[in-house]
């Protein structure tokens, strides 16, 4: 049975070629369309972070329980602010003469050393320490997507079935699959490419993609 091809100006996610054909001896024909992908997972710098935010936590709690008081509760309450936000300082010194200061590296930056200056040396520190904890949560979810994602594609197939004027099928690399070649994707088969069906009919497995 052959199906008529459909034009479509968006060309399907990568995740697509995780599909499995669950069909019994019917073939799928798919034309090629373009992709690109790249991802890549940081998690040194999170480790990084996290020791920053502990260290900082326990010096901050240590002043607190400490009997100092005046000018040299405030200096000790300096050691773990720059432990933990000498980077969002950095980095709202340089959107300063960037001329991009009102970000959110700049306005953290004010809030907390705007608190220091009111004398609220407690509360400006803790301040930055629950602002780089939210940071540090943020990084982790989208680098733990990035590495779903990216675990993903890992399973892509390492061949396209692209049938000679002998009947034949001949595996060539994905990569060298020109648009509109059509391919043959075989029973028990992932999908390599992305594309759309111009023949054939049977089932495909798309757990990988709903996680159903």
């Amino acid at each position: 049975k052959k199906g008529v091809p459909r034009h479509s100006n968006q060309s399907f996610l990568e995740l697509f070629q995780s599909f499995k054909n669950l069909g019994s001896g019917a073939k799928r024909l798919f034309r090629h369309a373009d992709t690109e992908g790249g991802i890549k997972a940081v998690t040194k710098k999170q480790k990084t972070n996290l020791i920053r935010i502990i260290v900082s936590a326990v010096l901050v709690i240590g002043v607190w329980a400490s009997p100092l008081t005046g000018w040299l509760e405030g200096v000790l309450y300096l050691i773990p602010y720059f432990i933990v936000g000498y980077d969002i300082l950095l980095k709202a010194v340089k959107g300063i003469f960037r001329g991009q200061m009102f970000d959110e590296n700049f306005l953290m930056a004010v809030a907390t050393v705007g608190a220091m200056a009111l004398g609220d040396w407690r509360e400006g520190c803790a301040v930055m320490v629950f602002y780089q904890i939210g940071e540090l949560f943020q990084s982790y979810a989208v680098g733990k997507s990035r590495r779903s994602i990216s675990d993903l594609m890992d399973i892509r197939p390492d061949y396209a079935n692209i049938e000679g004027e002998d009947g034949k099928l001949e595996q060539v690399d994905p990569d060298e699959v020109e648009v509109g070649t059509v391919i043959v994707v075989q029973p028990g088969e992932r999908v390599p490419i992305d594309g759309v069906i111009v023949e054939g009919s049977s089932a495909l497995n798309t757990a990988a993609l709903t996680g159903e």
